[in-house]
């Protein structure tokens, strides 16, 4: 492609920012009074495409608000080989024009780069697909205007300083499918609509969400991975998340105020390999229908107040590699899950189950069943033992006892990359 002048590309550039305001004849209009300056620039500079062009002078405008760069990263910032030279910037051929070439992907996963706000920079990259910042120090909102990228799927802003409300922006785009704004300062509510985005991965844990019942919608999400853990939510787990049946792999709700009975639909998840619930003030008996949980690997209900008996059902499962039921107030074990004790499958220390070690003592025992006696459920006795499904398959051939295949939901709880 023949090299473009620099003057005619400040021209163009220029242009792009004025021309709706001069085209602009409704009073609701509304346009900048002037375009953000200019970085000074080499005249001799030429660009393989007028894509790479035009994003050329927000780069610079955004160099030039980086406060710290401990590995020199923007020192490779310079020039107009944006795509081979420029450190975590990468280009590819766009989606409208097969015979261009323009910057489709950022990555500073690690950069340990600090600015005060990102918006100017990523909301005004016209054909920008992914940006993944994960363990820098940028700060400052998410501009809404990034819901205007049409072609932006992948969001990832992890171990930054973001604050404020629930990044809304993201409301707003018809093709996110990866967000993760874990180990920030985010605040508010979590809007229901988030669980209406055709979203796959949604990682919002270890934020400071404010106290709220998980919103009634979250089943209808078609997410494959979902951590809300180290929040301070409240409330029930919703029954809808059964609705996620045929989608959600991991879901992690552990470390929050979680409250109620476990409802019976989360023995709906066919294809859930991990469910996590540790640590919460859930209560009741553990329902039969996670008997159903033919994939699942990772059970969690550990530090809750659960009790009652240990259903046979859920000891049978065939792929089941860790049951966590410690810190709660069961009473009794059968044969099999016995067998899943002395496997080191099934962990139900610090309980009630007398003849069992390391149980709680007789008097701490004694007084959580005289008051539970004033604890009901939000659901009829008799859901705790229906099992929704037709059979189970206890004979499954298992992963090795201990596997350490990499579960990605786990994996969000460090601060690292994904």
């Amino acid at each position: 492609m023949a090299s473009i002048s620099l003057l005619i590309r400040q021209f163009i550039y220029t242009s792009l920012i004025f021309l709706p305001c001069l085209l602009c004849v409704n009073s609701t209009c509304s346009c900048s009074p002037s375009p953000p300056p200019l970085p000074s620039l080499d005249f001799n500079l030429t660009f393989e495409d007028i894509r790479l062009a035009v994003v050329y002078p927000i780069i610079q405008s955004f160099k030039k608000t980086i406060t710290a760069d401990p590995f020199n990263k923007t020192k490779t910032w310079v020039g107009s080989d944006i795509c081979n030279k420029y450190e975590g910037f990468f280009c590819d051929i766009p989606p409208d024009n097969s015979s261009a070439k323009a910057l489709a992907a950022i990555d500073f996963n690690g950069f340990q780069l600090a600015a005060p706000t990102l918006e100017g920079f990523i909301d005004q990259l016209p054909d920008l697909a992914i940006f993944h910042a994960n363990t820098n120090n940028f700060s400052g909102i998410i501009s809404p205007n990034i819901s205007n990228l049409p072609y932006f799927y992948e969001l990832d802003i992890s171990n930054n300083r973001f604050f404020g409300e629930f990044p809304q922006a993201v409301l707003g785009m018809n093709n996110i499918s990866f967000l993760d704004i874990r180990y920030n300062f985010f605040t508010g509510t979590v809007p229901q609509q988030v669980f209406m985005q055709t979203l796959d991965v949604l990682f919002i844990n270890n934020n400071n969400f404010k106290r709220q019942p998980l919103p009634q919608n979250l089943g209808f999400t078609s997410a494959l991975y979902l951590t809300f853990a180290n929040n301070k939510f409240t409330g029930p787990i919703p029954r809808s998340i059964g609705n996620a049946s045929s989608t959600l792999l991991e879901v992690l709700f552990l470390n929050n105020q979680l409250t109620g009975c476990i409802p019976y639909e989360i023995g709906l998840l066919q294809k859930a390999t991990v469910f996590d619930a540790g640590n919460n003030f859930l209560t009741g008996p553990l329902p039969w229908s996670l008997g159903c949980l033919d994939s699942i690997e990772q059970l969690n209900f550990a530090g809750n107040f659960l009790y009652g008996e240990v259903p046979e059902v859920v000891c049978l499962l065939g792929n089941l590699l860790n049951l966590s039921l410690s810190d709660n107030y069961f009473t009794h074990v059968g044969p099999v899950c016995r067998k899943l004790i002395k496997k080191r499958v099934l962990d139900v220390r610090d309980n009630c189950i007398y003849g069992l070690p390391d149980q709680k003592s007789l008097g701490e025992c004694w007084w959580f069943f005289f008051y539970s006696r004033f604890w009901h459920c939000q659901y009829p006795w008799w859901l705790s033992t229906y099992v929704p499904c037709k059979t189970y398959t206890p004979f499954k051939k298992a992963p090795p006892v201990g596997s350490k295949r990499r579960l990605m939901s786990y994996a969000a709880l460090g601060r690292e990359r994904l």
